[in-house]
């Protein structure tokens, strides 16, 4: 069975987006490049709300590198009921039944299911207890504003910190497991 993991990076004050949709003021380096070799380019499926979709896929098949051969490879699936149509390479559109269809794909899979960004579409799969891992990426760094990470559960979710990586950067990857009942 799969496992889906949240991948962000975050800000100190909770914030994965500044405003206008800013993610230039993260922490990128070799370091962390390594850590994201490590743990993500075996990934089976991407998921993605359609936010995050548009400007990964306004981004990503014009760029160059390993990771964005990894990122137009993988078999992405976004979810959204707006969105006419997704036509980045190896992209399914999934207009309804998210939940469902999340817990379908955790079935059919052996291996990791990262979702990345994604908040609005993130808090229907937490309230739905399908978010097997958050993987944080702390950021040194106080936005003021911007997207929360978290936009509501539906409650309290205990987690178990499962490792927590400081790189020289400042920057703490933190691996979070989710607790089997609702505090």
């Amino acid at each position: 069975m799969g496992k889906v993991i949240w991948w962000n990076m975050v800000t100190v004050d909770g914030f994965f987006e500044g405003p206008g949709n800013d993610i230039g003021w993260f922490v990128f380096d070799e370091e962390l490049e390594k850590y994201i070799r490590e743990t993500q380019e075996d990934a089976k499926a991407l998921l993605f709300g359609r936010k995050t979709y548009q400007l990964m896929a306004g981004y990503w098949p014009s760029a160059e590198g390993w990771i964005a051969d990894f990122m137009n490879g993988a078999e992405k699936h976004v979810f959204s009921t707006t969105l006419e149509s997704a036509d980045w390479n190896n992209t399914r559109l999934v207009r309804e039944k998210a939940p469902e269809e999340v817990s379908k794909l955790k079935a059919g899979k052996d291996g990791d299911i990262f979702l990345f960004g994604s908040a609005d579409f993130a808090a229907t799969l937490v309230e739905h207890d399908l978010i097997d891992e958050y993987r944080i990426g702390l950021n040194p760094l106080i936005l003021g504003k911007g997207t929360p990470m978290f936009k509501g559960s539906g409650g309290k979710l205990g987690l178990t910190l499962l490792e927590a990586r400081p790189l020289k950067s400042g920057l703490i990857v933190l691996h979070y497991g989710r607790e089997q009942r609702r505090i």
